[in-house]
């Protein structure tokens, strides 16, 4: 779970307009983070399946957002994936 304040400061730097909280590239930034730390607790309780579950349907949702944002705007699609250190 991500704290409020980590959240904001990623709303801030991915918004693409002020009032902007849930527009794909925010939601695509946000669900990376929150993977990388299950993935950091991940390493440490290995057995922790409901957990992993939780993960993948993360990254099922992230995917779909990408997908989405790869068909209706390729320029910001391929600035979030490089701003995210994302392999695609």
């Amino acid at each position: 779970m991500l704290k409020t304040q980590k959240k904001k400061k990623i709303i801030d730097e991915f918004k693409v307009h002020e009032a902007d909280t849930g527009s794909a590239g925010v939601q695509v930034a946000i669900l990376t983070e929150q993977i990388k730390q299950l993935t950091g607790h991940l390493k440490k309780h290995n057995k922790d399946n409901h957990s992993r579950y939780g993960l993948l349907k993360m990254v099922a949702k992230r995917k779909k957002f990408l997908d989405y944002l790869g068909k209706e705007d390729e320029k910001s699609y391929k600035s979030l994936i490089k701003k995210l250190d994302l392999k695609r």
